[in-house]
């Protein structure tokens, strides 16, 4: 059995309103298991954000602009060519 936590929280109309549509739509069992998921996602994309920052601190920060002009022109054959891209 999975423990669980009951909270009470405000949503402004128009989310509350999407929340029971997906639900009555078949995309979540219940409101708390949509909002559950939502959490889930939302702290998925914090941990993949602060991942990303501790990679690109490791690897001395994000490109330059000249280092993505170079980087965009070695990947990119007619830009190497001086050739405008169709």
């Amino acid at each position: 059995m999975t423990s669980v936590a009951k909270i009470a929280i405000s949503l402004p109309i128009r989310a509350a309103e999407r929340v029971r549509r997906a639900v009555r739509q078949g995309h979540a069992s219940s409101v708390s298991a949509y909002v559950a998921s939502a959490i889930e996602q939302k702290a998925k994309l914090h941990e993949l954000a602060s991942l990303l920052d501790q990679m690109l601190a490791e690897s001395g920060g994000a490109m330059t602009a000249a280092e993505r002009r170079a980087a965009d022109r070695a990947l990119d054959p007619a830009k190497k060519r001086g050739k405008a891209r169709r």
